[in-house]
């Protein structure tokens, strides 16, 4: 009897184990489901930053072998350190072509997303609309008080991100008109410019719709709010697609994060949940010369 009841013991001791290593395997399988390792950086854009770094963090929950670093910088530093080697993935606001100094013909872009950009200004300023002729007299300097575009009496303080920043370079052409904007406090993130808005009476500069988080107000162009329905459709002009480049064709790591850059799970889930535009909704296209057409 005593024989018996060992054997059933160890029998099931067996079975146990197998079952605890299957359920291993499945958890490993699971954990690491593209079969891919390594690490990457992504550096560049602060207006695409958000949505890199939660389908970063997303991603490297299901690929436990896979390390991810994504970090800001502007358009231009991503640009640049995707070329000279020193990251993987340039995100980037603007296309390569149009930054001076890249050679644009070995850089492959994917296009993940549109990122509508906003005036913002500080929640005390009393106006909510400007035209574009006003917009561009407050950043070029001509306007320099609130009172001369129907506020109330109080300075203007102009914030512009830095020179090497793709949502400088969106607005100044599509909300300014490619004028030369005046001198003025220059930031290096949108985050900072966000909350130095938040913080200064009369603080007027401009942030993707992705950090509108009601701590600044934006302001409507021409009559035109800035969001989904009037960029989808051209009304509103300020919006950039959002590119991930690469130097050369993507392998490796880099295609399979790209390529999930690109799955429903990023562009039907955290894209819109983030304030950005899938392409795929887009009614209008835009070259690098900034040519639209309608699709």
């Amino acid at each position: 009897m005593k024989k018996h009841f060992k054997l059933l013991v160890m029998v099931l001791m067996l079975v146990l184990t197998a079952a605890a290593a299957g359920c291993g395997d499945k958890g490993q399988a699971a954990d690491n489901s593209d079969g891919v390792s390594g690490s990457l950086t992504a550096a560049g854009s602060t207006a695409l930053q958000p949505l890199v770094e939660q389908a970063a963090k997303q991603y490297m929950t299901k690929n436990i072998k896979a390390q991810i670093t994504v970090q800001g910088g502007g358009s231009g530093t991503g640009l640049t350190q995707v070329t000279q080697g020193g990251a993987d993935i340039g995100n980037s606001d603007i296309f390569a072509e149009e930054k001076s100094g890249i050679d644009a013909t070995q850089l492959v872009d994917t296009r993940v997303c549109v990122v509508g950009m906003a005036a913002v200004v500080n929640p005390g300023v009393t106006i909510d609309n400007l035209t574009k002729a006003q917009l561009i007299d407050i950043f070029t300097g001509k306007t320099t008080n609130w009172k001369e575009v129907g506020g109330s009496d109080q300075k203007i303080v102009i914030i512009n991100r830095a020179k090497g920043s793709g949502t400088r370079a969106t607005f100044k052409s599509f909300a300014l008109d490619g004028k030369e904007e005046a001198k003025g406090m220059e930031e290096d993130s949108s985050g900072l410019v966000r909350k130095i808005v938040k913080e200064t009476p009369g603080a007027i500069s401009y942030l993707a719709l992705s950090y509108l988080d009601g701590s600044v107000k934006p302001i409507k162009l021409d009559g035109k709010d800035p969001n989904k329905e009037n960029i989808t459709s051209g009304a509103y002009p300020v919006w950039a697609y959002e590119h991930m480049y690469t130097k050369g064709q993507p392998e490796g790591l880099k295609k399979a994060f790209l390529d999930y850059m690109l799955t429903p799970e990023v562009q039907g889930d955290m894209v819109v949940k983030l304030g950005y535009i899938p392409v795929t909704e887009m009614k209008i296209e835009r070259d690098a010369k900034g040519n639209v057409t309608t699709k």
